[in-house]
C-alpha cells in the first residue's frame, strides 16, 4: 500500500536540497567560534544560511537568530513579557501571553493595542490569514512562511517566528527574526553566539539545512507551485460538501493557505477520523502536532463558536507542493466511504 502523506502543516518532508546541504555540512569539522580556518569555515555554513533565510523572509536588514525551533524562539520573544493575543494562537505563543483578543466565526481576530501583543499570520488548523495591524511586537510566520508571499520588512512587526521544517528544512531548528534596534533578554546564556542573544555551539547542519529549505522555497512559491496545490484543496472540499450536506470546512468563508482544509463531521470524533485514515494508508491529523501525540478537541474551534461535539469532530488535511490529484482523489474517496459507514452505524 502506498501511503499518502496529508499532514504537511504539521511537518514538510526533508526538501533534497535541504539534505544536500547538511551532508555537506557534516564534513565541516570545526567549531564556528574558533578563528582557526576550520572554524571559519563552520561560521561561513551559518552566515551563507543566515543570508539565506533573511533574503527568503524577507527581512534584509532585521536580525536572524537561529534557535532550536519556533517554539524556543517564543520563548525568547514573549516571555514574561505580558502580551496580549487570542485563543487561536499555537500554544507555544498561548502559553505566555493573556488571551483576551476576541475571535469571530470565520477565525478572524481582532487585535487590541498592538505594541504590546502577538498574532500569527496563519492558524495552523484552519488555515485562517489574519490582517496584521501595524505596530505589532510579534508575528507567528511559522506556517505562512514558504506557503504564501510575505516579507519581514512589511509585516510591520518588531519580531517574528519561523521554523525549518514547516518548510521542508530539518527538525529542531528556527529563527526569531529582529527588527534592528529590538532586543530581548538571552535566556541562554554562557558564550555569547548569536549576537549574545542565544548561547551555545551553533547547530551547524540544522542551521545550513534551514538555508538551503528557505532558499528552495521561496523559488517553489515564485514558480507557482502553490497556486496548484489551492486548486487541488479547492477541488477536494467541493467534492466533499456536495457529497455531505452536513460536512462543513472551519474558516472556509476566510483567506487561508492555499493548502489547508479544516472538516468538520459533526459527531464523527476527529480521533476515529484520523486512525480509520491511518489504517486505510493517509495521514491526517486532528489539529495542532504539538500536544505529545495527544488528540484532543480543538480548542481553535472552539474559540471561533464551534460547540464541543463540533470541535471534536474535526480533522486537518494539508497537502504539499508534490500532493498529487490521483492521492487526493483517493483521499477523498476513503474519507467518504468512512463517512457513510459511520453514519449507518450512528442510525
Amino acid at each position: 500500500m502506498t501511503r499518502v502523506y496529508l499532514d504537511h502543516n504539521a511537518t514538510m518532508p526533508l526538501r533534497p536540497e535541504a539534505r544536500a546541504a547538511m551532508v555537506t555540512a557534516m564534513d565541516v569539522a570545526g567549531n564556528p567560534s574558533s578563528v582557526h580556518a576550520e572554524g571559519r569555515a563552520a561560521k561561513s555554513l551559518i552566515e551563507k544560511a543566515r543570508a539565506q533565510v533573511a533574503a527568503a523572509f524577507g527581512a534584509d536588514g532585521a536580525d536572524i537568530v537561529f534557535t532550536s525551533g519556533a517554539t524556543e524562539a517564543a520563548g525568547l520573544a514573549l516571555e514574561g513579557r505580558g502580551m496580549h493575543g487570542a485563543a487561536v494562537e499555537h500554544d507555544a505563543v498561548l502559553s505566555r501571553i493573556v488571551a483576551d483578543w476576541p475571535v469571530d466565526a470565520a477565525g478572524i481576530v481582532t487585535p487590541g493595542e498592538a505594541g504590546s501583543g502577538t498574532l500569527q499570520l496563519a492558524n495552523s488548523e484552519t488555515g485562517v490569514i489574519q490582517r496584521l495591524p501595524a505596530g505589532l511586537a510579534v508575528c507567528d510566520a511559522t506556517q505562512a512562511f514558504g506557503k504564501i508571499p510575505v516579507a519581514f520588512n512589511w509585516m510591520g512587526c518588531d519580531m517574528a517566528l519561523i521554523s525549518a521544517h514547516k518548510i521542508g528544512g530539518p527538525k529542531g531548528i528556527g529563527a526569531l527574526v529582529m527588527k534592528r534596534g529590538t532586543d530581548v533578554v538571552a535566556r541562554m546564556t554562557g558564550g555569547g553566539q548569536e549576537m549574545g542573544r542565544r548561547a551555545g555551539t551553533e547547530n551547524v547542519i540544522g542551521i545550513a539545512g534551514f538555508g538551503a529549505a528557505a532558499e528552495a522555497a521561496m523559488a517553489e512559491l515564485e514558480s507557482g507551485a502553490w497556486d496548484r496545490v489551492r486548486a487541488l484543496r479547492d477541488a477536494f472540499e467541493a467534492r466533499v460538501l456536495d457529497a455531505a450536506e452536513d460536512v462543513g470546512i472551519a474558516g472556509g468563508e476566510s483567506d487561508r493557505l492555499p493548502n489547508t482544509s479544516c472538516l468538520i463531521a459533526p459527531g464523527w470524533k476527529g480521533e476515529t477520523q484520523v486512525m480509520q485514515m491511518d489504517l486505510k494508508g493517509f495521514a491526517v491529523s486532528a489539529g495542532s502536532a504539538c500536544s505529545s501525540g495527544k488528540v484532543r478537541e480543538s480548542r481553535v474551534l472552539r474559540a471561533m463558536g464551534f460547540d464541543d461535539r463540533e470541535a471534536a469532530s474535526a480533522i486537518r488535511v494539508s497537502l504539499g507542493p508534490r500532493t498529487t490529484e490521483d492521492e487526493m482523489t483517493r483521499f477523498a474517496d476513503a474519507w467518504l466511504a468512512q463517512l457513510d459507514k459511520h453514519r449507518a452505524r450512528a442510525a
